[in-house]
C-alpha cells in the first residue's frame, strides 16, 4: 500500500463502521499509523482548520501540506486513489460518483440509526437530521424486508403464498401504527426511533436470507423465524434503551405484531 502522508481523518469515534473503515486505512498502511484522529479529542490545529459542522455530515481529511480539508466520499476516494489510482479514476465517472455521492450521504445521515451509539462527549458527532434520506431508508427497508418475508413465508407450510403486498402492508402497518401511538410520546425522537425500528427490521430480515437456500421441515423454520423475533426483540429493547426510551414502544411494537400475525391467520383459517 502506498501510504498517503501528511494527512489526517477526522472520524466519528462513536460510530463504530467509522472506526472500523478507519482503523482499516491506518492498519493497512493507507493513512499513517497517525493518520486519523477522533472527532471528540480534535486537537486545537486540526479543530481550527475544519468546518466542524460540515464535519458531522461528511467525514473531513486535513491535508497538513497546504492545510486544506476535503469532506465525505472525496475525502475516502483520495486516500484509496493514493494506493488504488484506476479505482479512484473509475469512481469519479459521472454517473458512478453521482450514486456514490448519494450512497454515502444515504448511510451517513442514517448511519446512528443502523449502529447506534451512546453519546456521552460533550460535542458527539451526529449527523443533521435529513428527512429525504431517513424516509428513504425507511422505504428501502420496508421493501427489502417485505421481498424477503414473502419468500420465506412459503416455508412455514401454513397455506402461505407467496405475496409481497401482504408483507409490504404489514411493514408500513408497523411504521403508520408506532408513528400515531407512539407521536406524542416520541416528541422528538420520533425520527429516530422509526430509523431504529426500521433497522431492526432489517437485521431480523437478514437473518432469514440464509434459509432461502435451504430445504428443511416446516418445524424447523417455525422454530427459527421464533429464534429471529426473539433476537429482534432484545435488539429492539437495546435501541430503546440507547434512545433513553422506556418499554413502550416495545410494548407497541409487539402488539402491533400480533394482532398482524392474528389477522394473517385468520386469513388462512
Amino acid at each position: 500500500m502506498k501510504t498517503l502522508k501528511n494527512h489526517t481523518l477526522i472520524y466519528d469515534n462513536e460510530c463504530p463502521m467509522c472506526n472500523l473503515y478507519s482503523q482499516g486505512f491506518t492498519k493497512s498502511g493507507m493513512l499513517d499509523e497517525n493518520g486519523r484522529e477522533a472527532f471528540t479529542e480534535i486537537s486545537v490545529r486540526n479543530k481550527d482548520l475544519i468546518d466542524l459542522h460540515r464535519a458531522k455530515n461528511e467525514i473531513a481529511l486535513v491535508n497538513h501540506n497546504n492545510n486544506e480539508v476535503i469532506y465525505g466520499l472525496d475525502s475516502l476516494l483520495l486516500i484509496i486513489g493514493n494506493s488504488f489510482p484506476l479505482l479512484e479514476k473509475i469512481a469519479r465517472l459521472k454517473p458512478l460518483y453521482w450514486f456514490f455521492k448519494k450512497l454515502y450521504s444515504f448511510v451517513s445521515y442514517n448511519r446512528k440509526q443502523i449502529i447506534p451509539a451512546e453519546n456521552d462527549s460533550e460535542d458527539p458527532c451526529v449527523p443533521d437530521f435529513n428527512l429525504k434520506y431517513r424516509l428513504l431508508y425507511i422505504a428501502f427497508v420496508a421493501v427489502f424486508s417485505a421481498w424477503i418475508l414473502s419468500m420465506f413465508s412459503g416455508k412455514l407450510d401454513l397455506n402461505l403464498n407467496r405475496n409481497f403486498l401482504r408483507e409490504f402492508a404489514v411493514c408500513l402497518g408497523q411504521i403508520v401504527w408506532q408513528t400515531i401511538f407512539l407521536r406524542i410520546y416520541l416528541k422528538d425522537k420520533i425520527w429516530d426511533y422509526l430509523g431504529n425500528m426500521m433497522t431492526v427490521s432489517l437485521i431480523g430480515t437478514l437473518l432469514l436470507i440464509p434459509t432461502l437456500w435451504t430445504d428443511f421441515s416446516s418445524v424447523f423454520y417455525m422454530i427459527y423465524f421464533g429464534i429471529v423475533v426473539f433476537i429482534m426483540f432484545l435488539e429492539h429493547l437495546r435501541r430503546c434503551k440507547i434512545l433513553k426510551l422506556n418499554y413502550t414502544p416495545t410494548i407497541s411494537w409487539i402488539l402491533f405484531r400480533t394482532i398482524a400475525l392474528g389477522i394473517i391467520i385468520l386469513t388462512i383459517l
